[in-house]
């Protein structure tokens, strides 16, 4: 991943995390697990066009939901008290949104550096464009 890229990916994660979190500010069980979906749907979309990719909203959904899946297998304490925090009045509202920020943005990098990955494949295997690196960039120059 070039330092363009690291920059990009880093303000696509960000801003979605920051929204994840505002969407798990409702004290009701089970949205937070919605707006982190939504989000992680949008995210994935976005950081698939800075590796050059397009990808349509069910498959973006269904790498949000794998991203999701395995960030709660990691974090699974974090995904209850998250939950179980909602609650309790005051308390749920500042636990859940900084746990869901954590863990978006746990997942966003995870999905970054996987599309990072599928993407350096492709070049090896001969499919795709050929990268040229710019001066900023940190790939040595690829050509065939």
């Amino acid at each position: 991943m070039t330092n363009s890229e690291k920059r990009k990916c880093r303000a696509i994660i960000h801003s979605h995390a920051v929204m994840a979190g505002a969407g798990n500010l409702l004290p009701i069980p089970g949205t937070g697990l919605a707006a982190d979906t939504i989000t992680m749907t949008t995210m994935a979309m976005a950081l698939a066009s800075v590796f050059g990719g397009s990808i349509t909203e069910s498959v973006a959904k269904t790498m949000a939901i794998n991203a999701i899946i395995s960030t709660v297998k990691k974090n699974t304490v974090k995904t209850f008290v998250k939950e179980v925090t909602k609650v309790v009045p005051f308390l749920g509202q500042m636990v859940s949104p900084a746990i869901s920020v954590a863990m978006l943005e746990s997942a966003g990098w995870s999905l970054a550096n996987q599309l990072d990955e599928e993407r350096t494949k492709k070049l090896l295997n001969g499919e795709g464009q050929v990268l040229i690196s710019t001066p900023d960039e940190d790939y040595p120059k690829l050509g065939r």
